[in-house]
C-alpha cells in the first residue's frame, strides 16, 4: 500500500466500519463509497494532488471521509479540532499555506460556527452529511511523490512545553504504525474500537482509528468525552477502550459518585497514554475492570507509536513496556542513575517539520534518530520507564525533581483526583508549584503534612494551589505551559 484510502481495500463490504456519533451504521463499501464522492466534490471544486486542505472536525463519518478521500487525491490533510479558537484556526490556515478548509458541521456546533465565520458553504451532499468548504485560497500546491513518501497528514501538535509545530505525517509512517499497531494488540475484525479520543489528535487517528481500520474491524466514533455516555459504550459491547489518564480518573469519579459497578463484557483492551500515568489510577481500574491498563508512550513526530504494555506481560509498575517491533529506542547521555534523553529510530518518524528545515534538523540526528525530549530509561527486563520532559525537569537547590513522581504521590491522597506539578524560577532557586482537583474535604497545609511521609524534603512543592480546572488540549492532556497563565490571577 502507498496510501491511507487503501485501508479500505479487500475488507467484508457489508461488514461495519463506523457507528456514528448519531447511531448511524456506515459499512466499508458504504465508507469507500462516500470517500471516493469526497474526492470528486473537492477535484470539481478545484482541489489537486499537493494541495494542503484544513480540516476542521470532531469524530465522525465526514471525519473518516474527508481523511480517505483527500487521499484519494494526493492532498494533504491539515487536521484540526472544531474546539480550537478562531485565532488558533487562523494561524495554522496561514502557515499550512491551506487551498481550503472543510468542516463536520453535523458532528459539531463549533465546527459550523467557524464554516460561518469564513464564509464556507455546501459544495456537495454524501450520505453522512454535507461537504461544507470554503472558497478556495490562492495557494500552490506541494509536489506529488508517488510512493509512499508523500505526506498524507499535517498535525500542529498541542504542545505542553512549546508553540505548535506542523508534523508532517507521511502514508508510509501512518501506514506502518497502523499495521506494526494492530499486529502488536492483536486487533481483528471482531474488535469494536471506543473513538473518544479526538481524531484530530495522532493517538486517535493512528493508534485507534487506522489500527482497526487495518485489521478490518469498527469504530464507535464519540464527539466529546462525557464519563456517563462512555460508561454506557463500554457495556454495550466496546472491545479496545483507548483513553488518557484524565478520562480514566473521571471515569472512577463518576463510579464512586453513583456507587456503580462497572459491566464490559466484551472490553479486552485498556490502553492509556497521551500523559504520565498515575499509579493510583492505574490500580483503581485495574480493580474496576478487571483488565490491566496498558501504559504506551508515543509522541506526534513518530506517529506516534513508540512502546506500550501488553496484556500478556502483566505489570505492576508504571513501564511503558517493550518497544514496539521495528521501532529503535535508546537513552542518549545517560546519568549516574542511567536516566538520558529517549531518541527513536524506525520507518515511525516524521518526514520533518513543515517550512522549519532548521527545526528539523536540530531534532533529528543525522542517522536518524528522532530527539523526543522526554527523560527515561530502561529496566532490568528492557522495558522502558519515562520520567518526564526534559524542558520540565525542576532543579530545586541542586536537586532533579521529576514532576510526574510529586504528581502521583498527591494523588495518591484520597481527596485528591488530579495533580499538575511546575517549576517556577526564582531568584535563587526553583519553586515547585503544584495544581491539584479535590473532593473539596483537604487544604494545603494538610496535604504539605502528608507529603512529608512520602516524599524528600526538596521535592515537596513550596505551593500547593486547589482549583477547579485545568487548561486542557482537546485530548484532556493538561497543557502545563499554559498553567502560569491560566491561574495567574492566584500566583504571586
Amino acid at each position: 500500500m502507498k496510501r491511507i484510502h487503501e485501508l479500505l481495500e479487500n475488507k467484508k463490504e457489508n461488514s461495519l466500519a463506523i457507528q456514528d456519533f448519531d447511531n448511524k451504521n456506515y459499512s466499508y463499501s458504504h465508507l469507500k463509497k462516500m470517500s471516493s464522492q469526497l474526492a470528486q466534490a473537492l477535484r470539481n471544486h478545484g482541489i489537486k494532488g499537493g494541495d494542503k486542505v484544513v480540516v476542521v472536525s470532531e469524530n465522525s463519518a465526514m471525519y473518516a471521509a474527508c481523511l480517505f478521500g483527500l487521499s484519494e487525491i494526493d492532498a494533504w490533510s491539515v487536521l484540526v479540532n472544531a474546539r480550537q479558537s478562531k485565532t488558533e484556526l487562523d494561524s495554522i490556515i496561514k502557515h499550512s499555506k491551506a487551498k481550503c478548509v472543510l468542516f463536520t458541521t453535523r458532528a459539531s456546533q463549533q465546527a459550523e460556527d467557524h464554516a460561518k465565520n469564513l464564509s464556507a458553504s455546501t459544495i456537495a451532499d454524501i450520505d453522512c452529511g454535507p461537504i461544507v468548504c470554503t472558497p478556495l485560497y490562492n495557494q500552490k500546491a506541494e509536489k506529488v511523490i508517488d510512493d509512499g513518501e508523500q505526506v498524507a497528514t499535517l498535525l500542529y501538535t498541542t504542545g505542553t512545553t512549546s508553540e505548535p509545530k506542523g508534523v508532517m505525517l507521511t502514508h508510509n509512517n501512518l501506514l506502518f504504525n497502523s499495521e506494526n499497531s494492530a499486529n502488536h494488540i492483536g486487533l481483528n475484525h471482531n474488535d469494536k474500537v471506543l473513538g473518544v479520543l479526538p481524531g484530530t489528535h495522532i493517538y486517535c487517528l493512528a493508534s485507534a482509528f487506522l489500527p482497526v481500520i487495518f485489521a478490518g474491524g469498527s469504530i464507535q466514533f464519540v464527539p466529546r468525552f462525557k464519563p456517563d455516555e462512555v460508561l454506557g459504550f463500554l457495556r454495550e459491547g466496546i472491545t479496545r477502550f483507548p483513553g488518557v489518564p484524565q478520562m480514566f480518573a473521571s471515569i472512577i469519579e463518576l463510579l464512586d459518585k453513583n456507587n456503580e459497578i462497572l459491566n464490559a463484557p466484551h472490553l479486552r483492551n485498556l490502553a492509556t497514554g497521551g500523559a504520565p500515568l498515575d499509579p493510583d489510577v492505574k490500580m483503581q481500574i485495574e480493580k474496576i475492570f478487571k483488565l490491566q491498563l496498558n501504559n504506551g508512550y508515543g509522541i506526534t513526530e513518530c506517529s506516534p507509536t513508540i512502546a506500550v504494555t501488553k496484556n500478556e506481560v502483566r505489570r505492576s509498575d508504571l513501564s511503558v513496556g517493550l518497544p514496539v517491533p521495528n521501532v529503535e529506542v535508546k537513552i542518549d547521555k545517560p546519568n549516574k542513575d542511567n536516566i538520558g534523553e529517549i531518541l527513536v529510530r524506525g520507518k515511525n518518524v516524521m518526514k520533518g517539520y513543515y517550512r522549519d528545515a532548521q527545526q528539523t534538523k536540530e531534532v533529528i540526528t543525522p542517522d536518524g534518530y528522532f530527539k523526543t525530549g522526554d527523560l527515561g530509561y530502561f529496566g532490568k527486563d528492557g522495558a522502558l520507564f519515562v520520567v518526564g520532559r526534559s524542558k520540565e525537569l525542576i532543579i530545586r537547590s541542586g536537586f532533579n525533581v521529576f514532576p510526574p513522581e510529586v504528581e502521583a504521590m498527591l494523588t495518591k491522597h484520597p481527596s485528591v483526583y488530579q495533580a499538575a506539578v511546575i517549576g517556577k524560577k526564582t531568584k535563587t532557586n526553583e519553586d515547585i508549584l503544584a495544581f491539584i482537583l479535590t473532593d473539596g474535604e483537604v487544604i494545603e497545609t494538610e496535604l504539605k503534612q502528608w507529603l512529608k511521609k512520602y516524599l524528600a524534603p526538596y521535592k515537596i512543592p513550596q505551593h500547593i494551589h486547589i482549583v477547579k480546572k485545568f487548561p486542557t488540549a482537546a485530548t484532556g492532556k493538561i497543557l502545563k505551559h499554559k498553567l502560569t497563565t491560566f491561574f495567574a490571577d492566584i500566583l504571586h
